[in-house]
């Protein structure tokens, strides 16, 4: 079974986007993520803003790139919504780390 199909089987609540909505989504998410998290590490770098504040970006990096191979790959829905909250924890995280800093970077966590 493609993971297509396995998906598709999965009960879903009424509100559950279509696919291409979540493309969409992702679309412009992607850029809103690689500039932020791309300025927040570049800034780190240049030792602009101290390594600590990096820190809930980089595991919020790694979370989401964990998303899909646990969801879709591994199947393992349970591990996936640890994953989403680990996500979700660390962009609020993320938010007040940067907030003193760059707080534009803070409002394009918000979508």
């Amino acid at each position: 079974m493609t993971w297509m199909e396995w998906y598709n089987t999965l009960s879903k609540p009424d509100w559950t986007p279509s696919s291409g909505t979540i493309s969409l989504i992702w679309q412009i998410l992607y850029p809103i993520i690689l500039i932020s998290f791309g300025y927040v590490f570049f800034q780190t770098a240049r030792r602009q803003f101290p390594v600590k504040t990096a820190i809930p970006f980089a595991i919020n990096l790694v979370a989401n790139l964990s998303f899909t191979p646990l969801f879709f790959g591994l199947r393992n829905v349970p591990l996936a919504t640890l994953d989403i909250l680990v996500v979700w924890s660390t962009i609020l995280w993320c938010m007040f780390a940067i907030w003193p800093r760059a707080r534009w970077v803070t409002v394009a966590q918000v979508p």
